[in-house]
């Protein structure tokens, strides 16, 4: 059965409900209200009225500021109010974005504002087989959120015509620059009609950001809702000065002194990141690692285990320093200080989102003086260095600690109660495409 939808029909409104002064229909407020959002953010405020008038948008907004809200709520609105000729229904809205999990977490978004409309979407992605990909698309798909590569890979097997594109928004395109992505990008969009609205969001307008949004926008609307590479305000930023050698015990010791229900730990890589997990493992700590080199599957399942409360730490690379929307995570830990300075903006976003207080704790050693000036410069504070109250520095290797093996469970009368922690060994996993 062809469903057509009145393509000048004007949506319903609901009364009592702060974003229905932005212009959203009653099938968008009825699934906003019953999953308890009531107020809208600045980034939604601003870009979700734009968006809704047809201009392309180019906005900077910090994470945690409710931006994926912010483009995909008018996205269903107008994709659903506008109609669909044919049966097999072909693509109509592309969304770009640098990661796996932030493709799989902008798809829940979209599940959940879309309750009500009649849209059908998916996400496709690197390190998982292309075949069912391929199979679901045969049956048609209203919006396609999907990693550059895994795209590109679907089109060059004719599995995917992206001609009848309406809407393209372009995710954390800074970090798709970052990341080396701008050659696929290109080729993407020279396959999408000229004809379209265009999205583009970004943590910072940096001048490589500007020069794309010359390119692929048209006269877009410019919204900025945060200073550029600003830190939350909302973030307690802590340093210690750690020498390297002494940095798991370290870690070690504030995890078990401070008793997080939940910390993020970046490390700069991968084989770091697995060998810190390990030590923390065989401590009693219920921790996994998240990174490039860990299966789809591992790194979902970790992801999954983390966010519901169930895994204590979880060590992450840069992969994971931007898109991770994990509510009331109340600490970042930088195991190491990353060599670019905006990625500790991106690092320490993670806590503190939507107007919740975190912590950010950096453990320093003496070799990591340049990064930090750097991080001071970019955003304009000088860190006072602390010493760890309570932690000895003897070698590691002569400690004797024991086993940790409970925490306390996230402040929340909805959470389940959690399983005690449980040693784990991290299995060992092949090598997969980053995206």
């Amino acid at each position: 059965m062809i469903k057509i939808f009145n393509r000048f029909k004007q949506p319903k409104k609901t009364k009592n409900n702060p974003f229905d002064a932005l212009g959203l229909s009653d099938d968008i407020l009825r699934a906003l209200t019953e999953k308890g959002y009531q107020t809208p953010t600045a980034i939604q405020e601003k870009a979700i009225p734009e968006i809704l008038s047809g201009h392309d948008v180019l906005a900077a907004a910090q994470t945690g500021t409710g931006k994926t809200a912010g483009f995909t709520l008018p996205m269903l609105q107008k994709l659903s109010l506008s109609e669909v000729g044919d049966k097999q229904r072909d693509i109509r809205a592309l969304i770009l974005t640098p990661t796996r999990e932030l493709a799989a977490q902008i798809l829940e978004s979209i599940v959940t504002y879309g309750e009500h409309v009649d849209l059908s979407s998916m996400a496709v992605f690197g390190g998982v087989n292309i075949n069912p990909q391929k199979q679901r698309l045969r049956r048609g798909i209203d919006i396609l959120v999907a990693t550059p590569g895994r795209l590109l890979d679907l089109v060059q097997q004719r599995s995917l015509d992206l001609k009848t594109i309406e809407f393209l928004v372009l995710d954390e395109a800074d970090r798709m620059l970052d990341m080396g992505f701008i050659h696929d990008i290109k080729k993407i969009v020279s396959l999408l009609p000229k004809k379209r609205q265009t999205l583009l969001f970004s943590a910072t307008f940096s001048p490589e950001i500007r020069s794309l949004a010359q390119r692929f926008l048209v006269s877009p609307k410019e919204i900025s809702v945060t200073p550029k590479n600003a830190a939350a305000n909302t973030v307690h930023q802590t340093v210690y000065s750690i020498e390297r050698k002494q940095k798991s015990a370290a870690l070690l010791h504030l995890i078990t002194t401070k008793n997080p229900y939940q910390v993020l730990v970046f490390h700069r890589t991968k084989h770091g990141a697995n060998k810190l997990t390990k030590f923390l493992v065989k401590h009693g700590i219920n921790a996994s690692a998240i990174h490039g080199n860990k299966t789809q599957s591992a790194r979902m399942k970790a992801l999954s285990e983390f966010k519901s409360g169930n895994l204590q730490v979880l060590v992450a690379t840069d992969i994971a320093s931007r898109g991770l929307d994990i509510s009331e995570l109340p600490q970042v830990v930088n195991f190491e200080l990353p060599d670019v300075p905006e990625d500790y903006v991106h690092r320490i976003g993670r806590t503190g989102r939507a107007g919740a207080q975190g912590e950010a704790i950096s453990l320093v050693s003496s070799e990591e003086s340049k990064q930090l000036r750097d991080i001071e410069r970019l955003i304009k504070k000088k860190f006072r260095k602390e010493s760890l109250t309570g932690f000895d520095f003897l070698p590691q290797e002569n400690k004797e600690r024991k086993p940790f093996r409970s925490y306390r469970k996230r402040p929340s009368n909805n959470r389940s109660n959690r399983q005690g922690n449980k040693r784990q060994s991290p299995s060992t996993h092949r090598q997969s495409r980053a995206n």
